[in-house]
Parts: C-alpha cells; sequence; structure tokens
C-alpha cells in the first residue's frame, strides 16, 4: 500500500494534516490568475505556475528533477511545498474534481500532486495535494503522483 496510514501517527498528526488542508484553500475567482507564455500567475500568493502539466506522473525525486530542467519562460522552477500547492485548490468545485480553476488549469486530472514538504517524522513520505477531493495525503516518496511547477 502506497498511501500512508494516518491511523499509525495518532491524533497529532491527524490534527496537524487537517490543518494543512484548510490553509490556504480558497474560493478561486475570476481574475485571480494573470495567464502569460504557458503560466498562470497568482495575484493572491504572488506564485506563477507552471499552466500545463506533463502527461507523466513521477515518483517525487523524478518530479523534483522535472521541476528544476523545466524550461519555461527562461524562470527557474521548482516542485512546490504542501501549502504553496493546496493553495491551488479550489473549494467551490465538488468531488470528484478537479478541484482546481479549470479555466486556468485545463486539463488538470483529479488525482495526486506531489509537493516538496516531506511528512513529518516519516522520513520516506511526503504530502501530495488531492485535486479530487482537494485535501492533502501523506505518500510513501516512491509512488507515482503528477507535478505542477513554481517559481
Amino acid at each position: 500500500m502506497k498511501r500512508l496510514a494516518f491511523g499509525l501517527l495518532g491524533v497529532a498528526a491527524f490534527a496537524a494534516a487537517l490543518a494543512f488542508a484548510v490553509a490556504g484553500r480558497a474560493y478561486t475567482p475570476t481574475g485571480r490568475y494573470r495567464i502569460a507564455n504557458g503560466t498562470a500567475y497568482d495575484t493572491k500568493t504572488k506564485l506563477t505556475w507552471q499552466q500545463t502539466i506533463s502527461a507523466s506522473s513521477y515518483v517525487q525525486a523524478d518530479a523534483a528533477s522535472y521541476c528544476t530542467t523545466l524550461g519555461l519562460n527562461g524562470a527557474r522552477w521548482r516542485l512546490p511545498t504542501g501549502k504553496e500547492l493546496i493553495t491551488l485548490v479550489d473549494v467551490s468545485v465538488a468531488y470528484p474534481g478537479p478541484t482546481i480553476d479549470s479555466a486556468t488549469f485545463s486539463g488538470t486530472p483529479a488525482d495526486y500532486f506531489w509537493s516538496i514538504t516531506p511528512f513529518e517524522g516519516t522520513p520516506d513520505n511526503a504530502w501530495a495535494v488531492s485535486f479530487n477531493y482537494g485535501g492533502p495525503d501523506g505518500y510513501y516518496v516512491s509512488a507515482l503522483h503528477y507535478v505542477r511547477c513554481v517559481h
């Protein structure tokens, strides 16, 4: 099983996961993103996102490598933190998603995307954000997930 079992981590870890899920999530009103040359600039967070993702899924290390070698607009791209990635979740979109502004990020699968944020206390796990239901989960870094780069 690739998904981390929260039951083994106790109440404190569950509370941290819940706080992580709620932080930064917001409805994405019209005009929040400025689109230019394959990127989406978020006027709320001041982050610039890769607009279209790779069709491939990656283990976390390869996802990070993909971002650092992304040659989009000459920018220095990286794998987002969990808190950055969850700001893309559009809570106004119901399950089964994708829980993201589909006008800005068309073609986004309702699936998990990697973050660079490690899952505390478990070195072989990291946070991934689901754009199916709009929340985070801890996963083994060897799991295959999508990636959306940021700078």
